[in-house]
Formats: C-alpha cells, structure tokens, sequence
C-alpha cells in the first residue's frame, strides 16, 4: 500500500472508555502514518466525547447503535452513508464481527484489522492476533506494525479545553472547593459488572482514614461514576464521617474527564475512568480483581496496583459464582498504604497546600529550554489575531505547556509579528493578546516565562525576525538561561532554521496551515527537523524522552549569536 495515496480513511474506534483510552497512542500513530489524509473517527457517543477536539483526527462521526443506527435497518442506512464518503482505507480498532461487516458494506476497498470474532473473510489485510500476553496499548499499536509503526508505544493522552475547566472550577467552587483544596477522587462502579467492584463501605472508611491521616489540612474527596452508578456512589457517601462530594451519574464524559484531571489522587476500580485518570497523569491506586493487570493496568509510574493472587484470577467473569475473594482479600490498610504513599510521593500535592496539582515532579527538563512559536503552533493561525476574542488556542496546548512546566523547563515564546510593521495590527492589541494568551494558560495550570515578538516588516532587516537569533538572545540574557539544553518548536521552516542556528534541537508540529508546505521544503533542502510532531502534545512527549537519551550539552547559546563549546 502507497500511504500517500491514501487521501480518506476511517477509523473504527473500540466501544468501551477504557479500551478507546488505551488505544489513544494507535490513533495518533494513524496520523503520523497518514499525515495527508483527511481521517475520521468512527465511535459510539460516548468514546466520540472522550475524544472530542482531539488533534490526530479531522472529525469524528457518531455511530448511534442505540438510535438511528440500531438494527439491520439502521446498520444498513450508516454503511451507505459510509459508502458515500468514498473511503480508501478503514482501519478497524475495534475487534468485532460488526466492525467488519460495516466495513464491508460501506464498500471501503481496504480493511484492516485483527483476524477476530471470525471475521478474516471480511478484511482485506487481516493482521494475525498476538499469542502472547500484551497491554492493550501495546496490543493496538502491533495491529499497526505491518503499515510501518515503530518503537515503543507512548502514554495515552486526552485533551480538554481552558473553557472546560474554569466550567469545572466553577462548579466545584459551588461546594467549597478552592484551588488549594487537595481532591481525591473515589470511582467505584465498574460498568462491566459487580465482580470489578471493591466493596463499598471499604472505599468510604479508606475515605474517611485519607482525610484523617493524610495530614492535609483541607483535603476534599469527590465521589464519581457513570451514570446508573449513583445508587452506590450514595451509599458510600452515607457511611463516611466526611462528607464528600457526590459526582456519580451528574457528569457528561467531558465533565468527568475534567473532573478526575484536577485530583491529586485517584482511588479506582479496573474502569474507563482509571484510565482517564492515568492519561492525564493523576497518581491513580487501582484495585484489581477478576481482570488481569497485565494488559490493563494503569501505564506509567506514578501508580499503584493492590491486589492479591488468588487460583481463579483472572478470570474475567462479570459476576463472582463463588465468594469473590480477588477482591474481599483486598484491604482498607493496603489501599490506604498505597494512597499515602503516593501523596506523600507528590510535592506539589495537597500535604503542602499548593494550588495546582503536580501530574510528574521528576523535573526532567530542568536547565531545559524550550522556545514556542505562536501561531499555528500554540493557537489556529487565521492571519494576524488583532484581538484577545479572536485568539483560539489548540487543542491540548495548555495541557502542554503545563506539562513543560511540571518537569521544569523554562518556557519562552519567540514569535514574528510582521502585522505591527504592516500596519495592520497595533502593538497595544499584540500586547493584548498575549495578556488573554497568560490567561488562558494559567486557568490550565499553564505559564510562560517569557514572550518575546519581533514587530518589524520583513523587509527591514532586522535581526530579531526569525530565523534570526536576537529574541533568543535577548531571552538568554534576561530571564538567565543556561542555554545548554534547548529545543525549538514550531510549524515552519524558520522554526527550524532557528534551531540549528542556536544549536538546539528542533521539532516542527504540523498544526499549522502551511506547516505540510514547509517539511516539504525542509525536505527538499534536506533540512529535516529532529522531529514531525502532529501536537504539541506529541512534541512534548518527544521532548521527554529526547532529553533522558542525551547527555548534556556541551553547547551554550552565546549573546554574542555565535556558538562557542566548553
């Protein structure tokens, strides 16, 4: 298959919150596959919320399987819709027979997928299922191997919007909760069946041992869950001594995303949310039972799994026949253990009273540089933005630059502003924007250390005008970088020229609209970035693990603009 010939393809989200969750890291490497194309996502209503906004899909359409899209009839009337989207290409995350058979009725001349559920017959390049145990994000991205995936599989990543939560920290404000409140979030319910649950009064008297010996002053615990859950949410809440905050079934996805950001630490079952909670780094104590950590457990470090070996476990029955003891075995010291821990484990947390939960304090990135370009990278590039209502940031920017800022880097916006010079925008309604532009990054946890604009037309010749060096000069000087370590991020070829002129190492994101324009021509001149990112997400996690697999440099920006080594 010629993958730049591709120009529509569609993608089959899985069904469930937990398995779209842990395939995030395959959807993405689907647009780094296809960077052309344009790719809709194919999900039931709720996974379409989860996924609403994010950067790796140009729409998502909603399959109503319990609407208009119920029965043969309603099947019928979605796969010819499809067929006249004229799809080149259907990649089916999804594992089901149903999947496929849409698929195939659409008329999609080529479908991908696992050889599942005895649907080989209908996929055109059936891909031959793993034997060996495997995490589900590892066991989404192999299906993508063949098409030329590489390396190892990322983090899950979801996205909100700054909108999103000021509308959270307003409701919560509404109980009492301040930003310097500690939250900690209990989820409960399971939606696959009691036999995933803990049991009730050992969440509430874990609860009420967290306020109690956590030595925080003000910490608040939120009760959530998905709809049909607030039976049980309530009855925890009535056997705690602390009164908590009763969420369950009184949340939209989007809400309850928002809702599980802002925790400090995360209580779960093996659920959709847990996952949730992990692809937004909250520290999560996840209590396992019937299912098998293995393939399912919360990814990254900043967790813990309580559970106990038991000789029927795991058996991955909805209901327990006999006594349930995956889970009765599990007790309140052992959760309480685990969730201390990771408080204590947290500095940025509630036990010090700061505001804003820190996600990872390992401070990767410090003495880390990381210079922003604006627009197209940071917000939707429509010209020149003359003022504050008109600045539209992208999707997951500020959890970005959040991210940044938890691991320490400094964070400094470079940008051309060549309207000042044109005489089309004033430099008081610049200034402006960038006052809405702080704004908006600080009601996500966000902030930059500095912003630095070159107002000139280009053809003055000035020497601020990126690729020229002098604003990053300038950033050096003032705000006391090392300058050692650097990385510049932005959507066009000046970016990148801007990199290599100060020895640093460059990403360029392609959120911009002419962004496909410029890696062609860095191709051509053979001028390739360090790395294509499709958002500044991605460029961050690059970052990350860019700068653990290098060894200090050995090179220092200079004010001078030239490049001296120690």
């Amino acid at each position: 298959m010629r993958k730049e010939s591709v120009k529509r393809l569609l993608v089959r989200t899985p069904n469930w919150i937990g398995d779209a969750v842990m395939s995030e890291p395959a959807l993405s490497a689907v647009r780094k596959l296809f960077p052309s194309a344009e790719i809709t996502w194919l999900a039931k209503p709720a996974i379409a919320e989860l996924f609403q906004g994010h950067p790796a899909c140009d729409k998502v359409m909603v399959y109503e399987d319990r609407g208009r899209h119920s029965g043969i009839t309603g099947k019928w009337a979605l796969a010819e819709m499809l067929r006249g989207q004229r799809y080149e290409l259907a990649i089916l995350l999804q594992n089901a027979f149903e999947a496929a058979m849409l698929a195939f009725l659409s008329g999609i001349p080529r479908r991908y997928g696992y050889a599942t559920d005895g649907r080989k017959f209908l996929l055109s390049d059936p891909v031959v299922k793993p034997t060996t145990t495997r995490h589900q994000v590892d066991y989404f991205l192999d299906m993508l191997r063949p098409l030329g995936v590489e390396g190892q599989a990322s983090a899950p990543q979801l996205y909100l919007t700054a909108q999103e939560e000021r509308e959270r920290e307003q409701r919560l404000a509404q109980f009492g909760i301040g930003e310097a409140d500690c939250l900690v979030g209990l989820n409960p319910g399971s939606m696959y069946g009691g036999a995933k649950r803990w049991l009730p009064d050992r969440f509430a008297e874990t609860a009420d041992r967290l306020v109690r010996e956590s030595g925080a002053k003000r910490i608040r615990v939120v009760i959530v869950g998905t709809g049909g859950e607030e039976t049980l949410g309530q009855a925890i809440a009535e056997r705690m001594a602390s009164k908590p905050i009763m969420l369950s079934g009184q949340t939209s996805i989007r809400q309850l995303m928002a809702v599980i950001k802002r925790c400090s630490l995360f209580i779960t079952n093996d659920t959709g949310p847990m996952h949730i909670a992990a692809a937004f780094g909250v520290p999560v104590v996840a209590i396992f039972g019937p299912t098998d950590w293995r393939t399912t457990a919360p990814l990254g470090t900043a967790h813990s799994i309580v559970r106990h070996e038991v000789e029927c476990a795991p058996c991955l029955l909805r209901e327990c026949p006999i006594d349930h003891r995956c889970m009765t075995r599990v007790t309140v010291d052992e959760v309480c253990e685990a969730a201390l821990t990771q408080l204590q484990a947290d500095k940025q947390t509630c036990i010090e009273l700061t505001s804003v939960r820190s996600d990872n304090v390992s401070a990767r990135l410090q003495d880390v540089t990381v210079f922003l370009d604006r627009d197209g990278t940071l917000n939707r590039d429509t010209g020149y933005v003359e003022s504050p209502q008109e600045l539209d940031l992208l999707a997951g920017v500020v959890e970005a630059v959040a991210r940044l800022n938890r691991e320490r880097a400094h964070v400094v916006l470079i940008t051309n502003q060549s309207g000042i010079g044109r005489g089309l925008v004033s430099s008081a309604s610049v200034d402006a924007v960038h006052a809405r532009l702080r704004e908006l990054l600080h009601a996500g946890g966000a902030s930059l250390d500095g912003i630095y604009c070159c107002p000139h037309h280009p053809d003055d010749g000035c020497l601020c005008r990126k690729p020229g060096t002098l604003l990053v000069e300038r950033a050096v000087a003032e705000l006391g970088l090392d300058g050692t370590s650097a990385y510049v991020v932005g959507d066009q070829k000046r970016d990148v020229e801007l990199a290599r002129r100060i020895d640093a190492r460059s990403v360029l994101v392609t959120t911009g609209p002419t962004s496909q324009q410029a890696l062609a021509d860095l191709e051509a001149e053979r001028l390739m970035p360090d790395y294509v990112a499709v958002s500044l997400g991605e460029a961050v996690e690059w970052i990350l693990e860019d700068a653990a697999s290098r060894q200090p440099s050995a090179i220092s920006i200079q004010r001078s603009g030239t490049r001296q080594r120690r």
